[in-house]
């Protein structure tokens, strides 16, 4: 679809990252997009009826039935990524105050609400009956969505 939009004049983005997939016979390289079912267009929403005519395309993301545009300074930040050669891959989108859950490490099961202090990240840990918490750093690499599984 993004080769498509691309041979049809549009400037697009397709932010892809490298992972390995494992095989019982053999380990692969895969190139997946970074955003599973998004191509970022720039420009062109006056041939609207073009995108959405493209075999692959379902849906431009929109508010209030008019396309939406995404902030420039996202998309060159995803691009600045990409172009510096450090290894990008999906992430969960959390949110300060999200209750998690540490997925591995010395802390596996525990449950928290994400916080920020100083740059840092810390998982709060409740004691409600006291009304009490404490807070630990980690990595965001460590957590994932305490309803996610």
């Amino acid at each position: 679809m993004s080769q498509i939009l691309s041979d049809k004049g549009f400037e697009i983005l397709l932010p892809l990252y490298k992972t390995v997939r494992r095989w019982k016979d053999r380990n692969k390289i895969l190139s997946l997009p970074l955003f599973p079912c998004y191509v970022f267009l720039r420009g062109g929403l006056e041939r609207r009826l073009d995108i959405l005519k493209t075999p692959g395309v379902y849906e431009l993301v929109s508010s209030a039935g008019q396309p939406s545009a995404i902030p420039s300074a996202e998309i060159d930040a995803i691009q600045r990524a990409l172009e510096s050669g450090l290894r990008l891959e999906p992430h969960p989108f959390l949110k300060i105050g999200e209750r998690v859950r540490v997925k591995c490490g010395p802390l596996t099961g525990l449950e928290g609400i994400l916080v920020r202090k100083r740059n840092l990240l810390r998982l709060v840990l409740c004691v409600e009956m006291l009304g009490k918490a404490a807070a630990v750093e980690v990595d965001t690499s460590l957590i994932e969505r305490a309803n996610s599984r």
